[in-house]
């Protein structure tokens, strides 16, 4: 991670000294205008003494330039921290294993998958599919716990090779099937990047998720 870092720190400072050299020429700018003001104001003839309606216009003017120059420099600090914050952020997640609602990376060993019954289902059953989304096996599940521990075998008990695979909590009243919910479990995370509205994480299962659904994150195995 010391690498990219460092290469995005080289990308932002010929950005961040364009920002300075262009508020620096507004201040400049700024200053001049102020000097010239203050010129015409002292040696204006007394005979024919500045047009109030113009002097107003020019004191608008000064204004607008003072605002532009505070607008900019605060522009500019905004872009910075952001940048900032957003490297730290992308980093912390890197190696993390975080709990989201995906399909996982199966490689021999029990996976535990949590999942939550509809509180008016009377029977609930995990499906695992596998990568090609075809049933590989449908499972009794509790309705009352949040935590069930696949195996990783088939309906005849064979076991499974690893890859990828998926699980859904269907909820039953009776016959009726009340909601199907995509199980989540933990996946190590092996890449994050800033997307269009929130940072996105991608899995060693390939899976892509938003950083804003995962509901729980541990130090990574």
């Amino acid at each position: 991670m010391i690498t990219p870092t460092q290469q995005t720190t080289q990308t932002n400072t010929p950005t961040a000294s364009a920002a300075q050299s262009k508020t620096s020429g507004l201040a400049s700018d700024f200053e001049t205008f102020l000097l010239m003001l203050t010129a015409q104001a002292r040696n204006q003839d007394p005979l024919e003494p500045l047009d109030s309606s113009e002097y107003a216009s020019q004191l608008a003017q000064f204004s607008m330039v003072e605002q532009q120059v505070q607008t900019n420099d605060l522009l500019s600090d905004l872009a910075l921290s952001l940048g900032s914050v957003n490297l730290e952020e992308l980093a912390s997640w890197v190696g993390m294993d975080v709990r989201a609602a995906a399909a996982f990376q199966f490689d021999g060993a029990p996976e535990t998958l949590f999942a939550q019954a509809e509180p008016a289902a009377t029977s609930a059953v995990m499906v695992i599919r596998d990568s090609d989304g075809t049933v590989i096996d449908r499972i009794t599940a509790p309705t009352n716990e949040t935590e069930f521990v696949w195996a990783g075998t088939a309906s005849d008990g064979s076991p499974l090779p690893d890859g990828t695979y998926a699980a859904t909590l269907e909820s039953y009243d009776g016959d009726e099937l009340l909601s199907e919910q995509l199980a989540a479990t933990y996946h190590q995370v092996v890449e994050a990047q800033v997307g269009e509205d929130a940072v996105l994480l991608t899995l060693d299962s390939g899976q892509i998720v938003p950083a804003g659904t995962v509901t729980a994150v541990r130090t990574g195995t």
